[in-house]
């Protein structure tokens, strides 16, 4: 640590550090501010989108409760192309992609899923991978659907396991492999999983002297 003996001597050493460093702290001071101002500004920037997509999200489901499946589609549209990338386009591609089906263009339904399909959000996307399985089991896409099923990721359905079980035996019932059906529909039930059909389906499979041993 180096000492000075008068005030010009402690005056000139700082003008020398000044000299060497000064520059390199300005622009660290430039460039921290300029990061702040940019992150509140990117984060101001999402507040607003979001609360924009919401209103346009809420004028959707009011036009799908009031059954108007022309603006439904189109207020759907603007959500994907101004808000692309966020949770409201996303559901609102879930909606557009019921319209299609409904119009009998499975196609585009289809595209649409894999798309949702294929976003971060773990629930949206089980719930389009569950609706695509379910639209190619009612195109004949039987074996597709298992493959499709096979390729999901086990760690992210598990509140979806029950859903995924029953549409696998869905697809096997389909297919005549009615054994296959029999156990994911009891691995199903086992799990707990609740659906209205479930049992029913357990119960078309058994033979009618087995129903009469489990009474």
């Amino acid at each position: 640590m180096e000492i000075y003996d008068t005030e010009e001597e402690r005056l000139e050493a700082f003008k020398r550090w000044w000299k060497e460093s000064g520059k390199s702290i300005i622009m660290g001071l430039a460039v921290g501010f300029a990061v702040i101002l940019g992150w509140n500004y990117w984060q101001d920037h999402r507040k607003d989108q979001a609360a924009q997509a919401s209103v346009l999200y809420d004028q959707l489901l009011k036009a799908v409760e009031a059954d108007q499946k022309d603006t439904a589609e189109k207020l759907a549209e603007r959500l994907q192309k101004q808000f692309d990338g966020t949770e409201y386009a996303l559901y609102g591609e879930l909606f557009r992609a019921k319209l299609k089906v409904q119009q009998g263009d499975f196609t585009a339904a289809k595209e649409i899923l894999k798309k949702i399909a294929a976003s971060s959000n773990p629930e949206l996307k089980n719930v389009a991978t569950l609706r695509l399985v379910r639209l190619m089991m009612a195109n004949g896409e039987y074996e597709q659907g298992l493959q499709l099923i096979a390729g999901v990721d086990a760690a992210e359905t598990s509140s979806f396991a029950g859903a995924y079980d029953e549409l696998v035996g869905d697809l096997y019932v389909a297919l005549d492999r009615l054994d296959e059906a029999r156990t994911y529909y009891q691995k199903a039930l086992r799990n707990g999983y609740q659906s209205p059909l479930l049992q029913l389906k357990i119960n078309d499979l058994t033979a009618p002297e087995q129903l009469e041993n489990q009474k």
